[in-house]
This record gives structure tokens, sequence and C-alpha cells, in this order.
């Protein structure tokens, strides 16, 4: 920003007397203390300079409403509040307000050992072909590497020349064929870049007032997206300027709510880097590999450069809000952006000042990320002009991702983007989009769902990363698979075990509880094919905001298996009058329930039956093992002593049939006429039968038929033709 503009704004400067930037005057800074037993959570937060008053609210993850405070007005001086109607498994998240001298707030997702998440669903990767070209075994690795946190993907190519029109059918296609899975957008490589609005939210008017980079255009699947109206041609560039029909869409906010996680990684037009923009994306995938697998770490603490100071807005305070609940208070620290990511790893960073598009003023410049490795994995950085990220020539943000161990980068201040939810292991996809779509959830300063609102990064990242297991081997030994691998280096509550195959094609956990040997024997290999193993550490992760049980990056390991082996049920019977003797010839089972078709049931390999009259009854067998079960069934007639009230006028036997049945029949008469018709009512079949005879259905089609007999005055009985 200008020096005027900046001495202008320094002038509303919220001044409390105390040493403290607007950012943290704003900032609730919060931390969970959990208790399993009874279960409870107890909101922590620092002493607040000039408090009157403290709210807390309280929702679900998912709600878009706080609804009532859980709590009167506390006092000003109050620093904790314990909730006591909490479950253990289960997330909550809270917002704690305080009004006064200054009005601020902060915000955590809390929870008490949260159950794992395997199934994360479906991300698209939309990557540009020409700029990815020989880049095939490092987009594989991390297809790998995705897919083992519980992702499926779907690859769709794209030419950087198309239109953002042709990239979005491509999406919204692939998003209606499944919309409850399909979760996230990876755009990788130069794809297209959608432009919108006539804004200037870093308020330069009128030299960078117009359209701005607009991702959000291809997550966004419901709303309609204009280019009739914008007419601004002020801007200094002409990529900034909108006109009608130029393919820069009219609007300025996000028209409804974003389906979709989405993130972006574009080295198109970094000069200054001596690398090519293929090597560049080469780069940032094996950096990414590297921080998913813990090839290296970062410390789980934060750093905040706030060089806007004079400014009552107090940008930074979208990293002490996330920060203090990701990290802890004590573990986020205002200093200098660049030397201190220079000397030391921090897991999260924020950084803001006057700015260019090459340049954030005091905290670091394109200049800086060429020549120095800085050891930050997720930043913020806001400024003038570089939020506007498709600049030419080594826009400021997207350098951040080229350099170092940078994974994801946000321009985050106007608005305010918030992260808490990672804290408990959701994705940096996950945080995006619900900043994104912030419609008053959350503060947000100025600019509420800006078109302008982007994340620069691998939407599927995750904070917190274990060293997952090394040389997993699947081993064939007669119809088991034997697996083995190398534990983590980390301190683990043990692993979970995945399959698929040829006849499973997502993977499914297949033990029952955590196996904490580096070992593991599968009974299962039913199918013939291809059986993919899948090993994930689980840990019980105590973060700032709580507890939950992660894992780690799933190694694989594949075996062939040749043998047909499922579970098959069948028996045959002896009769003695009103006793049956069962015989079991079922395969492949070791659990067994009969079920006689009058009400009893037996878990017995070959049970005796006895039944108390006579009839047709109904034998089901099921047949189980942990791989699978099958289900069979045959109708028994009893016989013994002449016919009673086991059925009313007639039975059929067997039913179902496939070439006679012999038909049953309480009526005096040595004859009688019977008819079969199908489902219509047609008669397909008839003629006169005498007692205990059969008839011929062998020339019937497969179906359901009714039979009646005249004598009996009954409507009939059904049967099925096999």
């Amino acid at each position: 920003m200008s020096k005027s503009i900046l001495m202008m704004l320094f002038l509303l400067l919220i001044n409390n007397g105390n040493s403290q930037t607007p950012g943290q005057n704003k900032s609730i800074l919060l931390s969970a203390v959990i208790q399993n037993n009874p279960a409870k959570i107890t909101i922590k937060w620092q002493a607040l300079i000039g408090s009157t008053a403290i709210k807390i609210y309280k929702k679900t993850k998912t709600s878009y409403s706080w609804g009532n405070p859980v709590t009167n007005d506390l006092p000003g001086t109050t620093v904790s509040w314990t909730d006591n109607n909490v479950e253990v498994g289960v997330g909550y998240e809270y917002r704690v307000t305080s009004s006064g001298t200054n009005y601020a707030f902060g915000y955590i997702f809390a929870g008490i050992d949260l159950p794992e998440i395997f199934s994360r669903g479906k991300v698209l990767l939309v990557y540009d072909s020409v700029s990815t070209d020989g880049l095939e075994f490092e987009i594989n690795r991390w297809i790998n590497d995705v897919e083992g946190d519980g992702y499926e993907v779907i690859k769709i190519a794209v030419d950087q020349n198309d239109k953002v029109s042709k990239v979005k059918e491509k999406i919204f296609n692939a998003y209606t064929n499944d919309p409850e899975d399909v979760k996230s957008v990876f755009l990788f490589g130069r794809v297209s870049v959608p432009y919108s609005g006539v804004i200037a939210p870093d308020g330069h008017v009128p030299d960078h007032q117009g359209a701005w980079p607009a991702d959000g255009y291809y997550a966004e699947l419901n709303g309609t997206w204009s280019d009739v109206l914008a007419n601004n041609t002020g801007a200094s560039s002409t990529r900034n300027q909108n006109k009608p029909g130029d393919g820069k869409f009219d609007q300025h906010t996000f028209p409804t709510d974003l389906e979709l996680q989405i993130g972006r990684v574009d080295m198109h037009n970094l000069p200054s880097f001596s690398s090519s923009e293929k090597d560049l994306l080469k780069k940032y995938l094996n950096k990414n590999h590297a921080f998913r697998n813990k090839l290296f770490t970062a410390i789980d603490r934060a750093l905040i450069d706030d060089e806007f100071s004079g400014y009552a807005e107090g940008f930074s305070a979208s990293g002490w809000r996330s920060f203090s609940s990701l990290c802890g208070q004590n573990k986020t620290q205002a200093g200098n952006y660049l030397s201190a990511l220079k000397e030391n790893n921090y897991l999260w960073s924020y950084g803001c000042g006057a700015g260019n598009f090459k340049n954030c003023s005091g905290v670091i410049g394109s200049p800086d990320f060429v020549k120095d490795s800085l050891k930050g994995i997720f930043t913020m950085l806001f400024g003038s002009y570089f939020g506007d990220w498709d600049s030419p020539d080594d826009n400021l943000m997207r350098s951040a991702l080229a350099s170092g161990s940078t994974l994801a980068n946000c321009w985050s201040g106007r608005p305010y983007w918030h992260f808490h939810h990672m804290a408990l292991g959701e994705s940096i996809g996950y945080s995006a989009l619900v900043s994104m779509n912030n419609s008053g959830i959350y503060d947000y300063n100025n600019n509420q769902r800006g078109v302008h609102m982007a994340l620069l990064g691998d939407p599927t990242l995750r904070a917190h990363i274990i060293a997952p297991v090394q040389n997993l081997v699947a081993v064939k030994n007669g119809n088991f698979a034997q697996l083995s691998w190398i534990t983590s280096a980390d301190t683990i509550l043990g692993y979970n075990i995945y399959r698929k195959n040829d006849t499973v094609s997502i993977f499914e956990k297949i033990n029952n509880k955590v196996v904490t040997d580096n070992f593991y024997t599968d009974t299962c290999l039913v199918y013939p094919g291809t059986y993919t193993y899948m090993v994930r550490c689980v840990k019980l992760e105590k973060t700032n905001s709580g507890s939950y049980y992660n894992m780690s990056c799933g190694k694989t390991a594949t075996l062939v298996n040749s043998i047909y082996s499922p579970v098959i049920a069948d028996f045959s019977y002896n009769s003695d009058g009103y006793k049956i003797s069962f015989n079991n010839h079922s395969k492949n089972a070791s659990t067994y329930i009969w079920d006689f078709g009058d009400g009893n049931t037996s878990y017995e390999l070959e049970p005796v039956h006895e039944y108390a009259h006579k009839g047709s009854y109904k034998i089901e067998l099921t047949s189980s093992s942990r791989c699978g079960k099958d289900t069979i069934s045959k109708q028994i007639v009893i016989l013994t002593g002449g016919f009673d009230d086991s059925f009313d006028q007639y039975a059929v036997f067997p039913n179902p049939a496939k070439e006679k049945i012999l038909v049953f029949s309480k009526s005096e008469n040595t004859s009688t006429l019977y008819k079969i018709c199908d489902l219509h009512g047609k008669i397909v079949k008839n003629g006169i039968i005498g007692l205990k005879n059969t008839i011929d259905i062998s020339d019937l089609n497969p179906g359901l038929y009714y039979l009646s007999l005249e004598k009996d005055g009954n409507p009939g009985i059904k049967f099925i033709k096999l």
C-alpha cells in the first residue's frame, strides 16, 4: 500500500495502551483441556485487557448456526470455562466473544478421542497435460500417498488453453456422477484461471480494481456466473479489466456456497527461479511426498510477523486465533518472518505488511523465496497487490510454494481465514471451504465470501504426520495372506489393516481391533485375482484442542490368489416320521444358523428336529465364516399319519420347483379340476389331477404363478417356477 494510505489508516488505530497489535487485540487465544471420565472439556484463554463481559457459544461441527450462548455474560476477568455436557468421540466447536474496550473473538474445535477417519471421499486431480508432461512418476506417487490417507483419486486432464467453462464442465460432470463422495479439487499445473468481479480487496482503486483470479468458480456448482454487466477498464493491467463478453465474470462474491474444497499449485511465470516450470512442479510433489511420509519434520509451533500494527482491522487476527487453537498460546510467537523461517522450522506462519506483486514490506519478497530455503509448511501472507496471485513475473504468493518446504499459502486478512478444525485431523481444504463459505458463523473483517479467496497448495494436506511403516510384504501361504512390515519410527498404538481385490475396488478395514504386532494373517483369500493390502499406523494424537485417533500415510503390497473358495451353504436330510435328521454339506464355513420353518432354530452343525404337525415347511440354512456367508432353502413335506391342520386346503411341493410340482389336498374327492394362472390372471395351464398327483410345469416360463383346485374353493396358492 502507498505511504499516504498507510498514514491515513494509521490514524484509525485502536490503541489500548498496551503493546499488542490490533490483530492480537481482536483475538482470544483458546486452548482445550480434556478429561475422559467423567467426560468434560475445559476451554481456556489468556487474560483479556479491557474486557467487561464474555460469552461462549457451542455448536456441532456441521451446524450453520451458533444459536444462543451456552453461558450468561461471564465477568471480563474470566479465563476458563468447563463444558460437562460432552461425549467421548464427539467433536464440538466453540466461539468465545469478549465485549468492552475491544470486541474480540476466539474459535476452537475441541473433542475427546475422536475416532480415526479412513474414507475422506474423492478428490479430482485436474492437471494441465502440457506443464506436467514427464511427471508421471511423481503424480502416481502423489496418488498413492493420497489414497493412503483415505481418498479416491479421479484424474482429469485438461489443456492449458482450455476455456474455464470447459474445465468446469469436466469438474461438474465428475461431481454429478457422485455428489456424495466427490469432496475436493486439486488444480495442478497451468490450469486455466477464472477471473471475476470488479473488486479491489486490497483497497487500490482504480489501478487494481477489476477482475481478480477466482478459483472458487470451479468449486461453486449450483450458482449463476454471468458475463454481461461488469464494464470497468480503469485497472492498470488489462488482465484485471472486465468488460461484457470478455470471458471474465461479473460476480464479486460466490453466488452460492461452494460444494467442493479447492486448491491450486501453479508454477507458471516464475522466471527468477533457476528451475523450469516443470521442475518447480516436480519439486513441489517431492516435498509433498516427503512431508506426508515424515522424511522431514516441522515443530508444532507458529510465527506471526505483523507489519501492519497501525491498521485497526487487525489483519493478523487470522493467525493469532487459528494458531492458538492449533499449536497453543505458548507456541505462538511474534517474530521476523524471514529470519526466523530461515533458521528454524515452523508448522504455521503468518506475515502481513505493505506490498506489491513481489513484496510484503518488512516480511519477505519473491527474491527471498528464490535465494532462501524457508522451513515453514503452512503460511498466510497479506498485503497489497500480491493477493492477485496470477500476476506475471514472480508473484509473491506462488513464489512461496516454489521455495523451501512451504506447501500451502493463502491471502488472509480481507477476509479472515479459519483453520482451527485442522487441530483434530481435518484437511486444509476443509478449512478453506469453511472460510470461503463463511456467511457469518465466523467474523470476517471485509470482503466476506469474495471471489478472490483462494488456497494455493494441495487441499488434501493435514497438519499432523506419523511416520509410516516400511517394507510392507504380502506373501500367499495356501489360502492365507501373510503380511509383515518394519515398524513405524514413531510411538504409536498399533496398526489398522485394509484390503481390496478384484471384487471390491475400495479399501475395507479387516482388523477388528488395533494390531500391535508387525505382522498379520488374512485368512480370507476367497476370490481369485489381485489382492492389495494397506497398513496404516494408529496414534492417539494429543493437541491443543483435545485428542483424536490419527493415522499415518498407508503403505501397500499386493499378491495374486488363484483359488476360489467362497462360503457355500448346502444340506440334505433324512426323514423318520415327524423327525428329520439334517446333513450339512456346506463348504468353507464355521458357523451355521438353521431355520426349520416352524418357528424353531438351531446353531448345531447337523441338527435333528422333530415337527409337531404334518405339513409343508421351508428349511433355511445360513452358513458363515469371517470371510462371508451363504444361504440355501429347501421345502420339506411331513406326510406321516395323514393330513391335519398344518396347512389350509392344499399344499404344493417343492416350492420353488423346476420340472414338476406335487399337490396335496384335503379334499375327499379322488380327482379335481385345477388351473394355473399367471400374475395377470391369465390361465396358462389346466386339467384334472387326483390326490397326491404331480403336474408337469416344465413348459412354463420361470416366474410366479397361482394354482387353484376347483373343489376346494380356494382362490389359489402361490408357487415359483425356476
